[in-house]
C-alpha cells in the first residue's frame, strides 16, 4: 500500500521517508522529533506504527524520484542491508566464503539518495560497511539498557558529533561458558543469558512490537529522535517550524 501526502508547507510537519523500515524503531524517533513519517519495507510489517509502502525500497525510491513525488519529503532515512559488513557476521562470512554472496545495498542506496537531491541519513551497525561515520551513537549516551553502537552517514547536511560516554560495565550474558552480569542486555540472538522480550522492550525504548526478531534488529528511537531534532534545526527558517 502506498500513502500519498502533500508537499511540506509553511507551518506544517515536515515529512520523512523511512527506507528499509523494519518495525519502525528509527521512524518512531523521527516522529518524536516532529516529523510525519512514511515507511517502505519489502516484508509485511503489521507492527510498523506509521503508513508504509510494501515493496523493494530501492525500486520505490527510484519511482518517487522519477515521478517527482520525492519532493513531498524533506529528509530520507535508510537502513540498507549490508550483511557482509556487519560486525556480528564478518568472521563467519569470511570463514565460509560468503563475503561476495551476502547482500550489500549501501552503495546503490547512496547513489539513489544523491540523485534525489534531498538530505539523507544512512544507518549501519559497527563493522566494515563502507559509510562515512559522521555520527556514532550508543545507548549509554541516552541512558538506555543496551550499548548498540550505530554509525550514521549524513548526506547533504551536517551536525556536531556528540561525545561518546564510557560504558558503565559489561553486557549481561554468557561468554565462553561463563556468565557475566552488567547494566546492559544483549539485543541480539537467543539463549546464552539473552533478555526476555519485555526486557528488550524496556532496554530499547520500544513498546509497539513484541516480535523478538524485530526488536533485535531495531534502532533505539532515542538515536533518531536526536538526529531528527538536529535536522529540524536546519529546517526551521525555511519551513516555519520549531526546531
Amino acid at each position: 500500500m502506498t500513502h500519498l501526502v502533500s508537499l511540506p508547507q509553511h507551518g506544517r510537519q515536515p515529512r520523512l521517508l523511512d527506507l528499509f523500515s523494519c518495525a519502525g524503531g528509527a521512524a518512531k524517533g523521527y516522529e518524536r522529533a516532529g516529523f510525519a513519517v512514511d515507511g517502505c519495507d519489502v516484508a509485511h510489517r503489521p507492527n510498523y506504527p506509521f503508513p508504509y509502502h510494501r515493496g523493494d525500497a530501492l525500486t520505490y525510491l527510484a519511482h518517487l524520484i522519477d515521478t517527482g513525488e520525492i519532493r513531498r519529503y524533506v529528509l530520507v532515512h535508510a537502513s540498507p542491508p549490508c550483511q557482509h559488513g556487519c560486525a556480528l557476521t564478518v568472521g563467519t562470512n569470511a570463514s565460509q566464503g560468503w563475503g561476495r554472496s551476502h547482500v550489500d545495498l549501501v552503495a546503490p542506496t547512496r547513489t539513489l539518495l544523491d540523485k534525489s537531491g534531498l538530505p539523507y541519513v544512512i544507518e549501519q551497525p559497527n563493522g566494515r560497511a563502507e559509510i562515512r561515520k559522521d555520527l556514532t551513537l550508543c545507548g549509554e549516551m541516552f541512558g538506555l539498557g543496551v550499548i548498540r553502537h550505530r554509525n550514521f552517514e549524513l548526506g547533504g547536511w551536517t551536525t556536531d558529533r556528540p561525545a561518546h560516554r564510557p560504558h558503565r560495565g559489561r553486557v549481561r550474558g554468557y561468554r565462553h561458558g561463563r556468565f557475566y552480569d552488567g547494566p546492559y542486555v544483549a539485543a541480539y540472538g537467543n539463549g546464552g543469558g539473552k533478555p526476555t522480550v519485555p526486557e528488550l522492550q524496556a532496554a530499547l525504548g520500544i513498546t509497539w512490537t513484541e516480535v523478538r526478531e524485530e526488536l533485535t534488529e531495531a534502532i533505539p528511537p532515542a538515536y533518531t529522535e536526536w538526529i531528527g531534532r538536529a535536522h529540524r534545526a536546519t529546517l526551521a527558517p525555511a519551513l516555519g517550524v520549531a526546531a
